[in-house]
């Protein structure tokens, strides 16, 4: 992590049950509903490395000794500093041990498979994965959208503008597939948009646009 003066640290929630509650329901509502996306209302100061809706997120969500594993364009920024003041987590640089993980860009998701996947008997104890999609800047016209069956989608949903490429696209399709396969062990997913958050549950499906 970067070392900042305390001054500089952006501020948490201005209420913090009430924030923590409203960014808890916007969760939960992106994950009953994959695909679709819940705007997440802002009320704190974001650091500056990365966007308010996966700050609000994980600033809510992450507890004190939980443990949080970043991509590497995130470990050096005010961002880490910014989760481990308000919330007392633990920086981890193991995959498989972390309660979280932060990913800034596409390039810098590694292998689902090598975060916590849970057991039969606990299927709880994975690691959720946060993607923000806001920071991204590779959406083109060319970039495929993925479509989304399962649990909470009455037919499709489509997710868009992922901002990464088709090669990218294909292998993410083809893990989570394996990620689905493993259910009910597995890991869960948000999608951070510039606005809230988009949900991906394991029990999802998703394919390839075309």
């Amino acid at each position: 992590m970067t070392n900042i003066e305390l001054s500089e640290i952006g501020t948490g929630f201005s209420d913090i049950p009430l924030g923590s509650q409203s960014v808890f329901r916007a969760a939960l509502e992106a994950l009953s509903y994959p695909g679709r996306p819940v705007k997440l209302e802002v009320t704190f100061e974001a650091p500056k490395a990365a966007p308010a809706s996966s700050s609000g997120l994980l600033l809510a969500l992450l507890e004190p000794g939980s443990l949080l594993w970043l991509s590497p364009s995130l470990v050096h920024t005010d961002a880490a500093t910014w989760i481990v003041f308000h919330t007392d987590c633990k920086i981890t640089p193991h995959q498989h041990e972390a309660d979280f993980a932060w990913i800034k860009h596409w390039d810098e998701l590694p292998a689902l498979e090598g975060f916590a996947l849970g057991t039969d008997e606990y299927p709880d104890h994975s690691t959720t994965c946060v993607i923000d999609l806001a920071s991204s800047s590779a959406t083109t016209s060319a970039t495929p959208s993925i479509i989304l069956t399962g649990p909470g989608i009455a037919n499709t949903s489509t997710i868009e503008l992922l901002g990464t490429t088709p090669v990218q696209v294909k292998g993410f399709a083809e893990q989570w597939a394996k990620n689905h396969a493993s259910f009910p062990r597995g890991i869960d997913l948000f999608f951070a948009t510039s606005t809230g958050l988009i949900g991906l549950p394991r029990t999802t499906r998703i394919q390839i646009a075309g």
